[in-house]
């Protein structure tokens, strides 16, 4: 079922850009949401209470936006996240507002999405190849899978017979599930996701060294509902006789309706430091902001491909809008190409260190990492 749901969206993102001549990408300046992560000071309980000693010291996130940011309207119900780290589970728990909480799917693996649910995404080494990604509802029911590269990229991607193993999960609800009689507050999810399942697909530490930081992304879909004969059931478009498209909220906002560009996604900084002992400062690599850059070139060679049939060596045949303006490397970058694939690579004016991107959207950091 899922590959199948996967290929129809792959087909019809390809229709799309070859009939506007754009390949999608985001369409908001690149300002990843950054979160530091501290050491648990006590057990984690998962059970949906977020009751522990850790979890009121934890700082929550910014609330979630639209996941085209600024270019939609706020969501009307709030989202907020917080994450924490011992030496065997990375934790997460979301408190949704949700005055009609609603669930339909039991089955593991379903296609959870089909009700209102929350999902994580992790890119442990930043290469948006790789990554995982869970999706949970109301009742508790999970479909987890990997993802080797974004369906952008490549039709065959999801592993979806995968299973987290070690996985802990719980949900709690301030109100009554399936009750359109009352009005419900919110529920919460607490997520306990082992590192040994982190390293199946990455060369990344897990769990992390002191000051690492990982690509990690959070969305809330919610579908518009209504009540019919005492059940929640999702609204029909009088216009089309189709369900209203779901809300997309997320904690960082992507600037395009596609959760599966983990460039857009947001970053997570890991500390040894207990929560609540001191305050550690988000330390921001600007390596990201020369990734962000290749990436653009990326979105170009796409949009030359889909116009010519073909990738470019010419710098100056690419359509990059914006100045680029690296302090520690070198631009424009060196492209080389055939009519099936490219590499793009930047490098360090000491010639210490290079960045390569391909044509699959994968991103290689060679050597030690500069400023820019």
């Amino acid at each position: 079922m899922k590959k199948t749901i996967v290929l129809t969206l792959v087909i019809s993102s390809l229709v799309c850009c070859q009939a506007v001549n754009k390949f999608p990408r985001s369409k908001i300046p690149y300002n990843p949401e950054k979160y530091v992560c501290y050491q648990t000071i006590d057990e984690i309980s998962i059970d949906g209470k977020m009751d522990e000693s850790s979890w009121s010291k934890a700082k929550w996130t910014n609330y979630f936006v639209d996941i085209e940011g600024d270019l939609k309207p706020k969501p009307y119900y709030q989202t907020r996240v917080k994450m924490l780290w011992d030496d065997e589970y990375f934790y997460f728990a979301a408190k949704l507002e949700e005055p009609h909480i609603w669930a339909k799917l039991t089955e593991r693996d379903a296609v959870v999405f089909y009700d209102n649910d929350f999902e994580i995404f992790i890119d442990p080494d930043g290469d948006t190849h790789k990554y995982y990604e869970f999706e949970i509802n109301a009742f508790n029911t999970q479909w987890d899978l990997l993802i080797t590269k974004p369906y952008r990229d490549d039709e065959n991607v999801a592993l979806n017979g995968w299973d987290i193993q070690g996985l802990k999960t719980a949900i709690g609800i301030k109100g009554t599930i399936n009750d359109p009689s009352d009005e419900d507050e919110y529920w919460i999810i607490e997520v306990a996701y082992p590192w040994k399942a982190l390293s199946e697909m990455t060369k990344s530490k897990s769990p992390p060294y002191d000051g690492d930081q990982w690509k990690v992304g959070f969305s809330r879909v919610q579908w518009e509902t209504e009540v019919i004969d005492g059940k929640y059931e999702k609204k029909n478009n009088p216009t089309t006789g189709k369900h209203y498209p779901e809300n997309n909220w997320v904690w960082s906002p992507q600037g395009l309706i596609a959760m599966h560009a983990p460039e857009t996604w947001g970053l997570v900084q890991f500390t040894e430091i207990n929560v609540g002992d001191r305050i550690v400062e988000f330390n921001y690599d600007n390596d990201e902001d020369a990734k962000w850059a290749l990436r653009n070139v990326y979105y170009a060679q796409k949009d030359y491909q889909i116009k010519n049939g073909k990738y470019t060596n010419d710098f100056g045949m690419l359509d990059i809008p914006d100045e680029v303006n690296l302090k520690n490397y070198r631009w424009p970058p060196e492209l080389y190409s055939t009519p099936s694939q490219f590499e793009a690579i930047i490098k360090s004016k000491d010639g210490k260190a290079k960045i390569t991107i391909y044509q699959d959207g994968l991103i290689k950091v060679l050597d030690k990492k500069h400023d820019n």
